[in-house]
């Protein structure tokens, strides 16, 4: 593009010119987000074979790319916040002084971009001309990231529009280099509001609109201006006589949250549609009526391939039959895409490693971290108020985890801070989606940790402080769509089914049906959720909704331990509320017994 309009800011230009002047591009490109350029970048990828063009008849207008087999996941031991004090960036997170990470990711990125193009992408998390959007600009040395930035983002000259003159945004700074482990950094500064990324080239690692300024820094300046930054799904749910409802839900990676967001509900529920207004991240500020107003910062979907199927989401299989980057996917002889969960396997792939493959092999044919990066404007229920400046109004907050006991498919807190309390103690077992061990169970306050840009305890106390700050807050449940009965069954159908919780959580935001009282929080009687025409045994559904008392003793014991990890800065509110909880369930132990 021309770059006339960058020359009007300043302190961007001069930004620009200085990061260039170490990295050393052979030239620097201003990127405009016009199809023009999308199309000439495609082009050039597919002729340098960074991408793979898909049979355009199976897979209109969509792309393969294979990444560096070291380079599939986030690296969180990798992830550092910066800033002036460990104390400030909390247990939580891997931390380096700011002087020592500006000078060792220097000497990375001295030259880095010698021989190649630097890219400078300016772009938009949120809604244009919302007041809660945040401007951003990444440098990169990757053609990949600016195609995946401009699905993600509001990408190109409406961002320097949006900017004008101003000098608040974001500073990313990213270079593949030479992909090597051992010279891969991601370091976040939160109080100049910049971003360095070296040495990756995975999607989690360098949008850096995405987990880095959405969430990490996102959750900085959230604290520090008032309003929450969070891994949250947003939908509307909409009755049949026209009333839409929204509901703000954590999930850590996956334990289906773009399945929930994306929700079709069952023939059960015929005149019901669930919108979906965002799949990942939220955030939310208190409006002038007194409500928690939220808006998705994305304009795409980032999403786990693997598991994804016309059965557990065929939303996302609609979104992305067309316009879509596919990462560390496996390709058929007819040049579509397979995974594992899509169906039966065809005779003979091409792996993610670009390997032959058959159902014989022992590995798997995609990643188990395979992504797909698809515009939300392909997603046929997308909400029509997606793009709406001024959010919608969040009535239900729900966090939910993947835990195979102990937790219940479905309860409410008693009050905001028993809510906070959910959110800060959920346990979840790891995914594909983190470097590490598979199958472990952590701790993941609000789905959070990985993410959270300070530290922890001071989080939960922003948490806190928010219920003084919105006069009529969401009402806040837990979910557990995951328990298990003896033999590792699955006591609950999950998927579509989910909608019959769905409409019990919407129905007790609007007050419209009661709840029992259980130790750990408000639940609903069996005749409360609709299991008419549902294939499931009545025993399955009690004991998905059992409250082991012996089996939250524990886990009550075990969230001391958890608080404990996360330092002296958890506020003394949860530990109350700990004790509070661990009473009320001693108390049911002794009645019984």
């Amino acid at each position: 593009m021309n770059d006339t309009a960058a020359t009007k800011n300043p302190t961007l230009r001069a930004w620009v010119d200085a990061m260039a002047s170490m990295c050393k591009p052979d030239r620097v490109v201003w990127c405009d987000g016009s199809e023009a350029e999308r199309r000439s970048l495609l082009d050039s990828c597919v002729r340098e074979g960074t991408l793979e063009r898909l049979n355009p008849e199976l897979r209109p207008d969509s792309y393969l790319h294979r990444s560096n087999p070291n380079d599939v996941a986030r690296v969180e031991h990798l992830t550092f916040i910066c800033t002036p004090t460990r104390e400030e960036a909390g247990p939580n997170n891997h931390w380096m002084a700011p002087a020592d990470a500006i000078a060792k990711l220097s000497a990375l990125y001295d030259g880095a971009m010698r021989g190649r193009t630097m890219y400078v992408v300016p772009y938009v998390m949120g809604p244009l001309g919302s007041p809660l959007s945040k401007i951003g600009v990444e440098l990169t040395d990757s053609a990949y990231v600016v195609l995946n930035m401009r699905i993600m983002t509001r990408m190109g000259t409406a961002a320097l529009d949006m900017l004008g003159q101003s000098d608040d945004f974001n500073r990313g700074l990213h270079s593949t280099l030479d992909c090597n482990p051992e010279r891969r950094f991601i370091c976040h500064f939160p109080q100049t509001n910049t971003i360095w990324s070296v040495g990756s080239g995975y999607g989690g690692n360098v949008l850096l609109g995405k987990k880095c300024l959405a969430l990490r820094i996102g959750s900085y300046l959230g604290r520090k201006e008032g309003w929450l930054a969070e891994h949250m799904l947003i939908l509307g749910v909409e009755s049949p006589d026209g009333q839409t409802t929204y509901v703000a839900a954590a999930f850590p990676s996956a334990c289906g949250k773009t399945n929930f967001a994306m929700l079709i509900p069952p023939k059960r529920f015929d005149g019901w549609k669930v919108w979906t207004v965002g799949d990942d991240i939220a955030w939310m500020r208190v409006g002038d009526d007194g409500r928690l107003w939220a808006i998705n910062p994305e304009a795409g979907y980032f999403g786990v391939a693997p598991g994804t199927s016309l059965q557990s989401n065929p939303r996302a299989m609609q979104t992305i039959e067309r316009d879509t980057i596919f990462t560390n996917v496996a390709r058929t002889d007819e040049g579509d895409i397979w995974w594992e969960g899509m169906g039966a396997p065809p005779p003979h792939l091409i792996d993610w490693q670009g390997r032959d493959w058959t159902p014989e092999s022992k590995e798997k044919a995609a990643h188990p971290n395979a992504r797909f990066t698809a515009p939300m404007a392909n997603n046929r229920a997308l909400s029509p108020f997606a793009e709406d400046p001024r959010g919608v109004p969040i009535s239900a907050i729900v966090f939910g985890g993947r835990r195979a006991t102990t937790v219940p498919l479905i309860v409410q807190s008693f009050n905001w801070t028993h809510g906070v309390y959910m959110g800060a103690t959920m346990g979840s077992e790891t995914t594909a989606a983190a470097t590490g061990q598979v199958g472990i169970v952590r701790r993941d306050p609000m789905a959070m940790l990985p993410f959270c840009g300070y530290d922890m305890g001071s989080y939960f106390g922003h948490w806190l402080d928010m219920a003084a700050r919105i006069p009529s807050p969401p009402k806040i449940f837990m979910v557990n769509w995951f328990r298990k009965g003896e033999g590792g069954k699955w006591l609950w159908p999950g998927y579509t089914e989910n909608m019959r919780v769905l409409k019990w959580i919407i129905d007790r935001a609007h007050g419209r049906i009661s709840a029992v009282e259980t130790p750990i929080g408000w639940a609903p009687r069996e005749s409360d959720i609709d299991l008419a025409g549902l294939n499931i045994e009545a025993a399955d559904f009690a004991e998905s909704m059992r409250i082991d008392r012996d089996e939250w003793k524990a886990e009550l014991q075990d969230h001391a331990g958890h608080f404990e990890k996360l330092g002296a800065g958890v506020p003394p509110e949860l530990e109350l509320q700990r004790r509070l909880l661990l009473a009320r369930v001693e108390r049911d132990l002794s009645a019984s017994g």
